[in-house]
């Protein structure tokens, strides 16, 4: 029986890294996606080697490394973002489907990201991931933002790969993966970056039901530890609404077949709060935190 570390991948090309059945190794030979039916672009530095993954093990439970992870069963995720923002009565349009039929009557959501037309770029360096554009009798009536965030990671888990590259049925144990979480990450990238974008949409007037945040539930525990779990919810969204939606994996399924995604928490906040408790949160180091800190490293009293 083949041994597998605790320090492991999860997915590689959307299936266990050990499945070598021909559906999985198929995407292997081929460097595929299969949610985006696309080249995968996790690659190493010099792009010679697509590595293909998109989660790994973590010390808080198993967590998606790649935000394409979540664009399975044709952007499932996307689709639940538009219903709770518009409701399940308009079609759902990627960018490609919506140009055809643009000068048509009746109202859809049309989805505006990189894997559906591009990005929606503003300024000289903010870059939304996704919007999701009501469109009227060929006008534009309102929109929401979405942001996706996955987990950087630190190390490598090269050696580990490789052996579930070269799987044979000699092999008998695969060597530790050495990559590490990038949680420094939450605090210095990721909560500004939700905070930031979510002020830009909070003054538009076609915004009107602010921002939606698309998450790995393990992610935003570690939020959690930065703005506290107590922040009080709301029902209704509004143009200065953060609204989440945290996704886990579901169990390893049978060779040859993928995991799914699960929905775990929908959580609907004030960006004002949210903001306010990043400023100020409850695991906010003291002022006393800080002048210990410094006399530690001077060796003083």
């Amino acid at each position: 029986m083949l041994k597998r570390p605790k320090k492991d991948l999860i997915e590689v090309f959307g299936y266990s890294p050990n499945d070598t059945t021909q559906a999985s190794r198929s995407l292997w030979n081929l460097g595929a996606c299969p949610f985006l039916n696309k080249p995968c672009t996790k690659t190493n530095h010099d792009q010679s080697i697509v590595y293909g993954t998109c989660s790994v093990t973590s010390p808080l439970g198993n967590c998606i490394i790649c935000p394409n992870r979540f664009y399975e069963q044709d952007f499932k995720a996307i689709r639940a973002v538009a219903k709770d923002a518009f409701g399940a009565r308009f079609k759902f349009l990627t960018f490609e489907q919506f140009i055809p039929v643009r000068g048509n009557k009746g109202t859809c959501i049309v989805a505006l990201g990189h894997p559906s037309g591009r990005e929606v770029k503003v300024g000289q360096s903010l870059s939304m991931d996704w919007v999701l554009a009501k469109v009227q009798n060929g006008i534009l009536k309102e929109y929401i933002g979405i942001e996706v965030q996955s987990i950087d990671i630190t190390g490598n888990y090269r050696d580990c790969w490789h052996t579930y590259k070269n799987l044979s049925p000699s092999t008998q144990c695969i060597p530790s993966s050495e990559h590490g979480m990038n949680w420094a990450n939450v605090h210095k990238r990721l909560i500004p970056q939700i905070i930031r974008k979510g002020l830009v949409y909070s003054r538009s007037d076609m915004v009107k039901k602010g921002l939606y945040f698309i998450v790995p539930e393990v992610v935003y525990r570690k939020f959690e530890e930065v703005i506290g779990s107590d922040i009080p919810t709301i029902e209704h969204s509004g143009k200065h609404t953060l609204t989440v939606h945290t996704y886990e994996l579901s169990a390893q399924p049978p060779r040859g077949k993928q995991r799914t995604l699960k929905i775990k928490r929908r959580l609907r906040f004030e960006l004002e709060e949210f903001a306010n408790r990043f400023i100020s949160g409850p695991n906010l180091p003291s002022g006393n935190d800080l002048d210990d800190a410094i006399k530690h490293i001077l060796g003083t009293a």
